[in-house]
Formats: C-alpha cells, structure tokens, sequence
C-alpha cells in the first residue's frame, strides 16, 4: 500500500508540475519578426561590411546567431507553408509555387495549438501558406494585428512581416541611392553591367530600411514593459533577391539569417549563450516544433521537424532539405542535400535551363541585362551557364566557395563526399514519400479528390519505382536508355512520364516507336512528355499538334506544361501561336501577383516564336 501510494503521490506532483509549467501565465511571449527575400549575406553580422543592418547587428550581440539556418524551398509560398505545419512540401503535395492543394484533416497551422492553450495570436500580414487557409489559426491576421490587442496578461504569439525587402523592390529603379552602386559586392556569376551595380546597391537599401523597421519593432517591444518576457526571433522567409539566389538551391537562395534573443529567465531553454553563434543545422521544419517547445505544448508526431530550443529538443540533425518545383510558370524539380559543409544538388530536370523565363523574374532591370549580355556573346563561362541546360548532380564545399561556382560533383578527389550526400538525398525522398515527382497534370486531378499526403500513404504511390525511374531518366547515361525505353510501357502513368522525360534528355532514337504510341496515351502529362522527346528526335508535326490540343486543354496544369515545352521550339510553334493568343485572351492576368500562370507562359511562347 504504501509503494503505491508514493506511485499516487509521484503521479499527482507530475501532473501538478506539468499543469503549472503550462500555465499561460508562466509561458513566454513569442515575436517573430520575418523580412523578406534576403539571405545571409545581405546582413552585416554575417560578415558583410556593405550592409548597413546596425539594429539587427546589435540583436544578434545579445542573442544567438545561427550559421546554419536554411529555408526549405528558395521562395516564399513553399517555404511559408513548411512554417506554418512543421511539414515537408514534398511529403504534402505543396511544392508548387501558389499551388493551394489541400493537406490533410488532421495538419493544424500550428498557431491553432497555441490559440487552444490560451495565448494572443496575431499575423501582420503576409501569409502566402500555399494551401488552403486556417483562419481561426489566428485571433487576429491583418495589417493592423499587433499583440497590444490582446487581454491583460495574455500571453501572445505574434509574427510582423517586413515587405520592404521583397523582390518587387526592385521593379522601379530609383533615383538616388543611399549604397554606391560602383562598391556593391557583386558575386562572380553575375556580369557587372550598370544594372546589376544599381540593382544590388538599391537591393541594399531595401535591407537597411527592413533593419530599421525591425528596431522599431523592438523598441516597441522594449517600451511595453514585455521585452523580459518574450523571445524573439529574427529570420528571412527565403533567400535572394537578385537573379540566380531567390528561386535557386544555391546558399543564396536558401541560406537564411536566423538571430534569436531568449531573455535571462528563459536561457535555460537553449544550449548555446547569449551573445554566441552556433553551427547547429537548423531548417524551418524545425520552427514550428520549437515554438511549441519553448512554451511547453507536446509537439505533434506528424510533424517532421524537431525542436532547436525548449524542453523537448532533439539531437542535432546531420542534413538540411531543400527542394525546388514549379517556379511560377516555370516548371523544374531538384532537390538539395546540405550539411555543414557542403551542398549537394539533384536536377531531375537537367534539359531545362536554370534562366527559365519568368515573368515576375524579368520586372528586375539587372536579369534583363545579364539575359542580353549572354545573348550579346560578352559573358564568361562561370557567368554562362545560367542559361545553359543543368549538370545532373552538383556538389560545392560552401566554406571554399560560398558562391558555388565550383562544381566537385565530376572530381574523384570528392567521390565519397558525393556519394554519401547522394545517398542522404535518396533516403530522404523514400522516407519522407516526396509525391513531388507526380507531373502537375496529374497531381492536380489527384488533389482534386484527397490530399496528396493521404494519397500516398492508402499505398496509391509507388514511391520507389517512381523515384528510381525519374533518377534513371535524369542521369544522362546511355546505358539507361534500354530500361527507360522499357519503361514507357509501365502501367504507371508517372513511371511513363518520367521515362519520355527520359527520352527528351538522353535523345535515344530507337524510343521512337514507343514514343509515338504515348501520343495517345491516357493522361495528358504523358502525351505532352512523348511529344517534347519526339520533337528532340527530330519529328515535328504530329508532335506539334499533340502539344497544340493540350493547349485548349481544360485543366491549367495541362496547358503550362505543353507551353513550357512550346517554349524550347522557338520559330517551329508559329502553328500554335492563335491558340495560344486565345489562352491570354479568355484568361486576363488581373493579379499582378497571383495572376494566371499559364498566361505568362503563353505571352513568352509568342515572344520566342516573334523573335
């Protein structure tokens, strides 16, 4: 009696402790303060003597400088909706840039579990979540939602978005300029003509008014009596802004400041001091996890993140995941493996060309003159390849070359390194069921009727096979033709998919027979591959044609993918040129951010076809 008694005792104190620990009245307010579009090189406590970020040099003083802090996908609505589930895009069908696929039922935006515990929670303003919005994640979401709102001794969760560094700063030229423009650092990959210096002294401007912004948000904080009682977090949704870093799987996509302060009382909750810097890899799927640990809410175990701070931290992760989809109208697909010291880079879609036009890309004066300087002959070969087709594999040492400009994947001196980070990438991509492989115009169809992450998981997605075929037809190895061939036959519409993607890359003209017969295959996404790889074998009109109808093709997803294939045949698609003139005419882009993207595709398929 008396064993279980002190068993009853020892029960009734845990749960008393546990009871008192998530009191909101004990728990810490949280602040994020988010900029946009900038990585860590644009901030002068990362080491850059051009910035002029001084607030923000003085929080990282008396706070916790992360090294290695990564965004999960180089663009906001991608990277935004990792943060706000703790999920991987790949695993919930929400890679695509402004996709809105649902995610699952039981998939909370994760300020929902801190509104459930009693706390202030408020979003100003930006969401951009790529999926279908949770409005009661929020007490309040809107230009004018501030934790001063909530109730007397409420504790809050509040997130401030500083607009003034995104990319359409950057649209309008100004007058004057606060950064000289002959002293901007300019990385080696880009030509230093006129535009790039006025492009990336404005671009910095940008980020020492985002600087001062954030100082007045502390001062706020500071001036409301709640600076010792609430952590703060400072960090860039994704990487950027001028061409080549937002939207790509280099560090200057990906790579983003993460500054954190935790005051005195809550110091207990993070292994590394104030005033420090850690090399701890740390990605946003590990954001909404911590922000539960930090105030003592059980972290979900769907969530494929892990804590960095607070009470249920876990060990340090080895690798930081990235991936690449659709970019707007653009359609492309890698992913991307790093670790403290170098990163490694899939394409699957090699034949595609990183300079991919795209339109909101364009509206910045400084890739109009790098496009016409290549286009002019006056470029080098590190400042080339931008519009050149991709190598397969890229592997970089990011302390050697923070630029990654050195491509170690073809040196045998880093074969091992290569291929263990080639293995991390694959085991990431089964064990994570990246449904990202899924063409569009399939996946869109599927997500019409359940969430891809359901999808995948009643067993509908053949994980390895598909992977195994997308590897094979993005490998450039001609030894792989016979099995790609082979697989164009499977009865698997992904599988033939990727083995006619296969065909386009590897151009084997004994596919030629197979190909002709997916020209009428059942699903679009795989006539629209057989004939862009019939048309790299050297048939035009039936291919042409094919692609043609796809246009009138009701689904979206459809119509972007035959244009972007329109797109590559230059003079040879005048045939499709009234149909495509029909897409921009029954669909007007009226969203200067969110218009149609197939519209845009269409207008620079007439462009190419003009020339």
């Amino acid at each position: 009696m008396i064993t279980i008694s002190k068993r009853i005792i020892g029960l009734l104190l845990l749960v008393f402790f546990q009871a008192r620990a998530q009191s909101p009245a004990d728990r810490p307010n949280i602040l994020w303060i988010v900029s946009e579009d900038n990585n860590t090189s644009l901030i002068g406590c990362y080491g850059n003597p051009y910035a002029t970020t001084p607030n923000i040099d003085q929080f990282a003083k008396e706070s916790i400088l992360y090294k290695n802090a990564f965004s999960t996908a180089p663009v906001c609505a991608p990277s935004r909706n990792t943060l706000i589930t703790g999920m991987y895009p790949p695993s919930l069908g929400t890679e695509h840039m402004r996709s809105t696929y649902r995610v699952p039922t039981f998939v909370k935006f994760f300020p929902k579990y801190l509104r459930e515990a009693g706390y202030y929670t408020t979003n100003n303003s930006k969401k951009d979540y790529n999926t279908t919005d949770q409005l009661d994640a929020w007490d309040e979401s809107s230009d004018s939602a501030t934790y001063k709102k909530r109730k007397t001794g409420q504790p809050f969760f509040a997130v401030f978005n500083l607009f003034v560094s995104h990319e359409s700063g950057l649209h309008q030229p100004l007058p004057s300029l606060r950064h000289d423009p002959e002293k901007a650092p300019i990385p080696p990959y880009h030509p230093r003509t006129a535009e790039f210096k006025h492009d990336w002294a404005q671009y910095y401007d940008k980020v020492e008014t985002m600087d001062q912004q954030f100082g007045k948000l502390l001062n706020e904080l500071t001036e409301a009596g709640l600076a010792e009682n609430t952590i703060v977090f400072y960090y860039a949704d994704n990487g950027g802004v001028l061409g080549r870093s937002k939207r790509f799987m280099y560090e200057s996509g990906l790579h983003v400041p993460l500054v954190v302060h935790l005051p005195k009382k809550y110091a207990h909750l993070a292994k590394a001091k104030a005033g420090s810097q850690t090399d701890q890899l740390v990605t946003f799927l590990d954001f909404a996890p911590t922000i539960l640990s930090l105030v003592g809410i059980q972290v979900p175990d769907y969530m494929q993140g892990q804590a960095f701070l607070g009470t249920q931290q876990k060990p340090e992760r080895q690798y930081a995941y990235g991936f690449r989809g659709r970019m707007d109208e653009a359609i492309d697909l890698s992913r991307s493996v790093r670790d403290k010291k170098y990163r490694y880079i899939r394409n699957y879609l090699p034949h595609k060309i990183y300079g991919q036009h795209l339109d909101y890309l364009w509206k910045a004066p400084s890739i109009r003159s790098w496009e016409a300087e290549y286009k002019a002959g006056r470029l080098n070969e590190i400042q080339s390849r931008f519009w050149q087709p991709k190598p397969t594999e890229e592997l970089y040492d990011v302390a050697a070359d923070p630029d990654n400009i050195h491509n170690l994947a073809t040196d045998p001196r880093y074969a091992k390194e290569l291929l263990r980070l080639r293995q991390a990438n694959e085991q990431w991509l089964r064990q994570s069921t990246d449904v990202g492989f899924i063409p569009e115009a399939i996946l869109s169809k599927i997500a019409s009727q359940t969430p891809l992450y359901d999808y995948a998981k009643q067993g509908k997605y053949n994980t390895t096979r598909i992977i195994e075929t997308a590897t094979l037809a993005s490998s450039r190895n001609s030894a792989d033709a016979g099995e790609i061939i082979r697989r164009l036959a499977d009865t698997d519409p992904v599988v033939r998919y990727w083995a006619a993607t296969g065909c386009t890359v590897l151009k084997p003209a004994s596919a030629k027979a197979s190909l002709q017969k997916l020209l009428s295959d059942p699903e679009a996404a795989v006539r629209i591959a057989a004939a862009e790889a019939l048309y790299q074998l050297g048939e035009k009109d039936e291919p042409i044609n094919v692609l043609k109808h796809a246009l009138t093709d009701a689904s979206r997803p459809v119509r972007l993918q035959a244009l972007s294939a329109l797109q590559t045949f230059g003079k040879d698609a005048s045939s499709v040129t009234d149909v495509a003139k029909e897409i921009i005419t029954k669909n007007p882009a009226t969203n200067p951010i969110n218009d149609f993207y197939d519209v845009r595709a269409a207008q620079t398929l007439l462009e190419s076809i003009n020339r």
